[in-house]
């Protein structure tokens, strides 16, 4: 499994069972599309907060970006700003952009 993999299949769910304030903290539905990794929908509109395989149609914001930007990202969250001024990471929506480190670290 790939670190990108483990993430949203092991890390995050882990931490939005034991955060249940990030849901409340993001209210939002957020697209993850990995070229060269997959894509995953991360519900932190409606508690208890969910992740799942595949995009879901109306998310409040979704983040594209290859398997190599992302894992950059995963190994160090302070390395996204560059790579969003770089054009490597493309968030839609910056206000919920912004409070990815919740989701993140």
């Amino acid at each position: 499994m790939s670190k990108t993999q483990g993430f949203f299949a092991e890390y995050l769910p882990k931490k939005i069972a034991d955060k249940p304030n990030l849901v409340e903290d993001m209210a939002a539905i957020i697209v993850f599309d990995i070229d060269g990794a997959g894509s995953w929908t991360v519900n932190l509109k409606d508690a208890p907060g969910s992740v799942s395989e595949g995009l879901a149609e109306g998310s409040d914001c979704t983040v594209a970006c290859s398997a190599d930007t992302f894992e950059k990202v995963l190994t160090n969250p302070n390395s996204a700003m560059m790579l969003f001024a770089t054009g490597k990471l493309k968030v839609s929506n910056m206000q919920i952009g912004m409070k990815l480190g919740k989701v993140m670290g």
